[in-house]
């Protein structure tokens, strides 16, 4: 039966207060593997009580997005996977309707829902098709076609966020993989509220750190150092003036904010690790 040919896969951190909303959109007898980044037992033993398919596997430890799915992914036996955020919530019919477009296409690497920020206007206002390729997808819903993967891998586990969807989607097409975006996929996305908000501002610094790091190894990644280089000359040059001035203003938070974008740039450039992580007291 169609249930056992797929797996969904969520990664989570401090998501206590998000994931029932997404859980309840799916349903039972879909296989859940949640791969929790906070190690928080009690949040496994609950999950695992009140959701008879779902499976949680403590991390250890903050793995960030790729690895942690990666590690989510390694323990798939189905056919086909869904990697959701855990801000996120199905529409009607929405795993059913994957299970009708792959059997129409065959021939994919990912799917993904028709609605996402980069597709919303342009795509989906203009032309007919249910289907249409695109050259990658938004990593909030993705759902993995397994054997297409055996050549290059999943993610890319250097990075911690942000961007390793995009590099992931570049390697498939390089090896003239397909990728196609459904209208007929109904995947709500809230963004960037994956976590509790009582740690909004820690996760704004991590974000910062992250997103800077993450476009400098991408563009070093694909297209080299000195184009990488150029590619964030001007972030790195912002972010340093944008710091010195909120120093010497007083402003704490924005201060904050701009030291972790150039530090997070100033790592990626030197070859340093992405090694920031959320500095969040344990419960």
């Amino acid at each position: 039966m169609d249930h056992n040919k797929i797996t969904i896969i969520i990664n989570t951190f401090k998501s206590e207060d998000k994931i029932n909303e997404c859980l309840k959109t799916i349903e039972s007898k879909y296989k859940v593997i949640i791969v929790e980044n906070s190690n928080n037992k009690n949040f496994k033993n609950e999950l695992e009580k009140n959701y008879q398919n779902v499976e949680c596997i403590l991390a250890g430890k903050n793995l960030g997005y790729a690895k942690g799915n990666n590690l989510g992914l390694s323990k798939v036996k189905s056919e086909f996977a869904l990697i959701l955020n855990p801000d996120t919530t199905l529409g009607n019919k929405t795993i059913e309707n994957f299970f009708i477009s792959a059997k129409k296409l065959k021939d994919f690497s990912i799917i993904g829902p028709a609605k996402q920020d980069e597709f919303s206007n342009k795509d989906l206002e203009n032309g007919n098709e249910q289907l249409f390729e695109v050259d990658y997808l938004k990593g909030f819903a993705m759902f993995f076609k397994l054997d297409e993967f055996n050549e290059i891998g999943f993610f890319d586990e250097n990075f911690f966020i942000y961007l390793e969807e995009i590099d992931l989607c570049k390697r498939l097409k390089k090896k003239k993989k397909k990728i196609y975006l459904d209208r007929k996929l109904i995947i709500n996305h809230l963004g960037g509220r994956s976590h509790n908000t009582s740690i909004d501002l820690e996760m704004e610094l991590s974000r910062n750190w992250h997103w800077m790091w993450s476009t400098f190894y991408f563009n070093k990644k694909h297209f080299g150092y000195l184009f990488a280089l150029f590619k964030v000359s001007r972030k790195f040059f912002s972010s340093l003036i944008k710091l010195i001035f909120y120093t010497i203003f007083f402003n704490q938070t924005k201060k904050k904010i701009y030291y972790h974008r150039f530090s997070g740039l100033f790592n990626s450039i030197i070859g340093k690790k992405s090694w920031y992580r959320p500095k969040i007291i344990s419960d």
